[in-house]
């Protein structure tokens, strides 16, 4: 029996951005704390959000420098989970999110969570939007004729 030779993934189609799932203490000023991390760098937080348990809290956050930002963080002894998510320009209209949202189902994907990112890009405002199938998701977009946004497109571009 002939050995298959190993493939490697191919890298996506669709572009993606990253996001920061860190765990953090649930007491007052922690998220203060967190932000201040980033107070003297060059990085911008672009859009965050706060899940609230009993003894802890999650933050997710998109910043527009992930890779310094991770060292930031890290460095601080954070415990952070790195994911991809879509970030998608929502066209000005009373309709817009009712066709974005149509966009995903009618492709049968799971919504997990979204949030708005600040600032806006391309004279539209930005959503982060993390489903079961970020792929699926990005191509049922586009054919819908929605603006995927990648990582670069948020290093000088975003305006507030």
């Amino acid at each position: 029996m002939a050995l298959e030779p190993f493939q490697t993934a191919e890298s996506n189609d669709y572009p993606t951005i990253t996001q920061f799932s860190i765990f953090i203490d649930d007491r007052v000023g922690q998220l203060l704390r967190l932000s201040q991390l980033f107070d003297g760098t060059n990085i911008r937080i672009l859009g965050l959000m706060v899940v609230n348990s009993v003894d802890c809290a999650i933050v997710r956050m998109i910043v527009d420098k992930p890779d310094e930002a991770y060292r930031v963080l890290t460095d601080r002894r954070f415990p952070v989970k790195e994911s991809e998510v879509l970030a998608v320009c929502v066209p000005h209209g009373k309709r817009a999110l009712l066709e974005l949202w149509s966009a995903v189902l009618t492709a049968e994907i799971n919504i997990h969570y979204t949030y708005a990112l600040l600032g806006h890009s391309h004279g539209s405002p930005v959503i982060a939007i993390h489903t079961d199938n970020t792929s699926m998701a990005a191509e049922a977009l586009v054919r819908r004729r929605f603006t995927v946004l990648g990582q670069s497109d948020f290093l000088d571009d975003m305006e507030y």
